[in-house]
């Protein structure tokens, strides 16, 4: 059988037109400086608390289907800030963060699960690489997701497009990662708690 020109453009056209969309593309290097992560040690002695402002990375996400939701998250290692200088010494030395070695903390999101819907915000777990110091380890995490459409200018003058806002919070351990493992536990807790709080933009 012979397919004539018009009927093998219309066969094309049909497959086009019922293709899923892919979601848009969300770029989380904020150009405000606002997007930061903050990490908290609770130990016995000691409470250490600080921040990191070096966020980028992307995320393609469709509203109408969070569930295929996927991306990575990357964090500059040496933008993680705690008041004390002696403090900031050692976790950017070589028995802690060793940031000259390893610029990058990353989080790659590999499936989501448990989505539950509710208007423009979307909660989930989602199961993921995480990467620190070198040493990567599968976890899942939970994750709030809120759809902002036409909302970038609001956050950006001048500039069209979306913007998705993640929420998260959740812990390691910083002996999973070599991470001056079983030392120093009275005053510096193993348990590290993180919370993730930031924006990513879809410029249209």
């Amino acid at each position: 059988m012979t397919l004539k020109l018009s009927q093998i453009i219309a066969t094309v056209g049909l497959c086009v037109t019922v293709m899923p969309s892919l979601g848009a593309t969300f770029d989380f290097k904020d150009p405000k400086g606002v997007n930061n992560a903050t990490f908290t040690l609770d130990a016995p002695l000691e409470a250490i608390r600080g921040s990191a402002s070096g966020v980028s990375g992307s995320v393609v996400y469709d509203p109408e289907k969070p569930e295929a939701t996927t991306g990575k998250i990357v964090i500059a290692s040496a933008s993680l800030h705690v008041g004390n200088p002696m403090m900031q010494q050692h976790l950017e030395g070589p028995k802690w963060l060793e940031v000259a070695k390893f610029p990058e903390i990353t989080f790659e999101a590999k499936e989501v699960k448990n989505v539950k819907k509710s208007g423009d915000i979307v909660t989930a777990d989602i199961q993921g690489r995480f990467t620190l110091k070198g040493i990567s380890k599968e976890l899942t995490v939970p994750v709030k997701f809120t759809y902002l459409k036409d909302k970038l200018g609001q956050r950006v003058p001048n500039m069209k497009g979306d913007l998705l806002v993640i929420r998260s919070n959740f812990s390691i351990k910083r002996s999973d990662f070599g991470i001056n493992s079983g030392q120093m536990e009275e005053k510096v807790a193993d348990q590290i708690e993180l919370a993730l709080s930031i924006a990513g933009a879809a410029a249209k």
